[in-house]
C-alpha cells in the first residue's frame, strides 16, 4: 500500500492595520500618570523593534485566525467545505473555555472536527507536526491550521518605576497576527520532517500567569513577564542539538535551503542565535524590525514574505526553527 504523505499547500498571514511605534509606546506609558517616564529608544535600543501591529478593539483572537483563513483559502481557491479539520494554534485564546478553534470555525462557517494545540511561540509549529501526523495516518485528507496571535491585551501600561519597566518590555514588541497553514494529502512528501526538544524546568521564565487554577483571578497575572537573561541562558543551555539531528536524519543541510525562517523575539537575539547554532544569516528574512514579535505566527509571516520577495518558491526547500516559552524548540523541513 503506498505510503501518504503531506504537503504545505498554502499559507497567509494577516497584519492589522493599525501599528504602533516605540516612540508612540513610551509616550502612552508616560502618559499613565504614575510619574515615570521611560527612557527615550530604550525599546528600540534593547530589542531592535520600531513597530508592531494592534488589532481593532472589539476583535479577538479567533477572528485574527479567521482573517488569516479567509485569505488563504481565496489564495488556494479552497472550498471550506473541502476542510476536514480546524486547528487552533497560538498562545492567545479568546477565553479559557471553550477551545477557540470552535469560535475560528463558527467565523468561517465550517462543519468539521476542531481543537485547539497550544505550546507557546511553538504552536503553529506543533500543529504542523500534528496535522502532518494525521494526514499520514490517514484520519483526514485537508487540514486548515489558524493561528491569532493578541498579545497586546496584556501589555502593562501604568508602570511606576524602571524596573518595573524593564521587565514589562518583552510585553511592548509582542504584535498581534493572524496566520493560516493549508495541509493537504499528498502522494509525494511536502513536508520532510520534524525534530523537537524542551527543557521544562525553565517554564518559569516567561509566564502569562492569570486564566488557570494556579491565579484565576488578579490584574496582576494579566501582564506578560519575561525574566530575558534566563530565558536566553536556557537555550544557550539547549543547544543546537536538535536542529543538528534533524537535519542528519532528514540528509540535508542549510545550504539546501532557499529560506530560513527563525522564531524571532528581539533582533540582538536573532544575531546571537544565528552566530550560535551555525544558521544562516543570508538565508532569513528579518520581521521583528518592521512588525515585532509576532509570537507563534512569526514563522508563517517569515515564510509568507520569502515567497513574496521570490527567496523561495515551489519546489524550494525551507526550514522552519522554533523557540518557544517552557521552554522548547523545534524544526521542520518542508518542500513547497
Amino acid at each position: 500500500m503506498p505510503r501518504t504523505h503531506a504537503r504545505l499547500a498554502g499559507v497567509a498571514v494577516h497584519m492589522p492595520e493599525t501599528v504602533r511605534t516605540a516612540p508612540e509606546t513610551e509616550r502612552r506609558v508616560a502618559a499613565a500618570g504614575t510619574g515615570f517616564s521611560p527612557p527615550p529608544g530604550l525599546v528600540r535600543r534593547l530589542t531592535g523593534v520600531e513597530r508592531l501591529h494592534v488589532m481593532p478593539d472589539d476583535w479577538q483572537a479567533s477572528d485574527l485566525a479567521a482573517a488569516a483563513a479567509r485569505k488563504l483559502l481565496a489564495e488556494t481557491g479552497t472550498d471550506p467545505a473541502g476542510i476536514d479539520l480546524l486547528l487552533f494554534a497560538a498562545a492567545s485564546q479568546d477565553m479559557i473555555e471553550p477551545a477557540t478553534s470552535h469560535m475560528v470555525a463558527a467565523h468561517l462557517g465550517l462543519r468539521c472536527p476542531v481543537f485547539d494545540v497550544k505550546n507557546a511561540c511553538n504552536s503553529v509549529l506543533n500543529a504542523l507536526e500534528t496535522a502532518h501526523a494525521l494526514i499520514a495516518q490517514g484520519s483526514y485528507r485537508r487540514i486548515l491550521i489558524a493561528c491569532g496571535e493578541s498579545p497586546s491585551r496584556a501589555v502593562r501600561w501604568s508602570v511606576p518605576d524602571l524596573r518595573t519597566y524593564l521587565a514589562s518590555i518583552p510585553g511592548y514588541t509582542l504584535s498581534d497576527a493572524g496566520a493560516a497553514l493549508l495541509v493537504e494529502q499528498s502522494a509525494e512528501p511536502g513536508i520532510l520532517g520534524f525534530g523537537f526538544t524542551a527543557d521544562s524546568r525553565c517554564w518559569n521564565v516567561g509566564t502569562l500567569a492569570s486564566g488557570g487554577s494556579a491565579n484565576p483571578r488578579g490584574d496582576e497575572h494579566t501582564y506578560f513577564r519575561l525574566d530575558g537573561v534566563g530565558l536566553r541562558r536556557a537555550f544557550e543551555q539547549l543547544g543546537p542539538g536538535i536542529l543538528d539531528e534533524t537535519l542528519e536524519r532528514l540528509g540535508v543541510g542549510w545550504q539546501d535551503m532557499a529560506a530560513v525562517c527563525v522564531h524571532q523575539v528581539s533582533k540582538p537575539y536573532l544575531d546571537e542565535l544565528t552566530d550560535r547554532f551555525g544558521l544562516p544569516k543570508d538565508k532569513i528574512a528579518v520581521t521583528v524590525t518592521e512588525h515585532g514579535n509576532a509570537a507563534s505566527a512569526s514563522l508563517p509571516l517569515q515564510l509568507v514574505r520569502a515567497v513574496e520577495s521570490g527567496r523561495a518558491g515551489v519546489g524550494d526547500l525551507v526550514g522552519l526553527v522554533g523557540l518557544a516559552g517552557g521552554i522548547s524548540m523545534g524544526m521542520s523541513v518542508i518542500r513547497l
